[in-house]
């Protein structure tokens, strides 16, 4: 293998981070070649309705995917949280890369926080997971769905049509917006999205020697930690576009996973929590699933 094609989604955060994995590889094997592979997908195309309404975060993989089996690319890189629950197709994650800050990001121009927020106030955001929270925590906001890159949803909470937006700290971290988060929101009270900050490559299934090469770039405690938190959510929906929460955590030789399920329309939330060893990722995730399965999650994602 002297050339390497990477698939990837136009965005500016799409492109950061396929650029981050490129400058990886080369680093690691100088004698490769690596081209990137800018797509347009359908989750890219489509802005004028909700991803959960229109097929979820998997409209943006299926192209990538495609170019990948026309044998037009080699592999696909990822934000991990877009990354359905189970990969259809002859694929596999071949790496998944240390994880950034996972947490959620609060960015307003004239409020420091959500409780600051006046009654009325209308936050932004296209996550049911999001806007579960923010029903949970403040009824009497305002929850419009905020959909486009980055930049665009940025552009719009300068424009004045939101009073503030919930963003993920590493994509604005990553192109170099640290300066717009007001506040981390820590996931004592406010969990992420399950793979939140995390980085996967995805490759065909068949290709053994890809596969052996892109091991050098796994991080064995994120892959770890973010295999609990989707574990849990297979057991719980098998999808990435409903509202549930999770964030594992590797702390004094263990792993703690804490699950969360919520309702968009209500507010509604339960919780749940269980540490493991750090092999037992996949049961750990089942475990925590169990107990909020117990607790009346079905029935809450079922009202969704």
């Amino acid at each position: 293998m002297t050339v390497l094609r990477i698939a990837t989604r136009k965005s500016a955060l799409a492109l950061w981070q396929t650029e981050h994995v490129a400058a990886r590889l080369r680093a690691l094997y100088p004698q490769l070649q690596i081209e990137l592979l800018p797509m347009s997908t359908r989750g890219d195309e489509i802005l004028d309705r909700s991803l959960s309404a229109v097929g979820g975060k998997g409209l943006f993989l299926k192209e990538l995917e495609e170019a990948m089996l026309r044998g037009e690319a080699d592999m696909a890189v990822h934000s991990f949280k877009d990354v359905p629950m189970q990969l259809e197709g002859p694929f596999a994650i071949a790496a998944v890369l240390e994880r950034a800050d996972p947490l959620d990001a609060w960015v307003s121009n004239h409020y420091e926080d959500l409780h600051a927020l006046p009654v009325g106030g209308v936050v932004g955001t296209s996550s049911l997971r999001r806007r579960a929270r923010l029903r949970s925590l403040r009824p009497d906001l305002v929850v419009r769905d905020l959909r486009g890159n980055v930049n665009t949803r940025l552009a719009k909470l300068d424009a004045g049509e939101y009073d503030a937006i919930v963003l993920a700290c590493a994509g604005l971290q990553r192109l170099g917006f640290s300066a717009r988060i007001r506040q981390r929101l820590a996931a004592d009270h406010w969990l992420p999205a399950v793979a939140q900050g995390a980085i996967a490559v995805e490759v065909r299934s068949d290709d053994l020697e890809l596969l052996q090469l892109l091991g050098a770039l796994d991080h064995a405690l994120t892959r770890a930690c973010v295999e609990a938190e989707r574990s849990m959510n297979r057991a719980l929906e098998g999808s990435c576009q409903v509202p549930v929460a999770g964030h594992c955590e590797y702390r004094e030789g263990m792993l703690r996973l804490r699950g969360w399920v919520g309702n968009a329309l209500t507010g509604d939330s339960i919780a749940a929590e269980a540490s493991a060893s750090l092999s037992d990722a996949e049961p750990l995730g089942a475990n925590v699933a169990r107990q909020l399965l117990a607790m009346g999650a079905a029935d809450l994602l079922a009202q969704t």
